[in-house]
């Protein structure tokens, strides 16, 4: 069983919501999907692991590294990188 990634709501408007993640080495989200639209700016540098229905993917992300998805994918993403790994991200409501 995987360590558990902490999150932290940073701010929440009529607009967007912003939550800080931070994921120990090997921690997971857990299984979910998204309800809007959402942009992720990367803390720290390292390897994330995307599980979804359709395959795995690993990326390695740097600091300042943005991305954008869309609402309704179902994944769990899991820090590949032997340090911890962080990340913000602001879904657009």
């Amino acid at each position: 069983m995987r360590p558990k990634a902490v999150s932290r709501l940073l701010e929440e408007t009529a607009r967007v919501i912003v939550t800080e993640w931070r994921f120990a080495p090997g921690a997971e989200t857990g299984w979910h999907r998204h309800a809007h639209d959402y942009v992720v700016v990367c803390l720290t540098t390292g390897k994330l692991l995307a599980e979804t229905a359709i395959g795995n993917i690993e990326t390695e992300l740097s600091a300042g590294q943005s991305y954008v998805r869309p609402l309704g994918v179902e994944h769990n993403i899991v820090n590949a990188s032997a340090a911890e790994f962080a990340f913000v991200e602001i879904e657009l409501k």
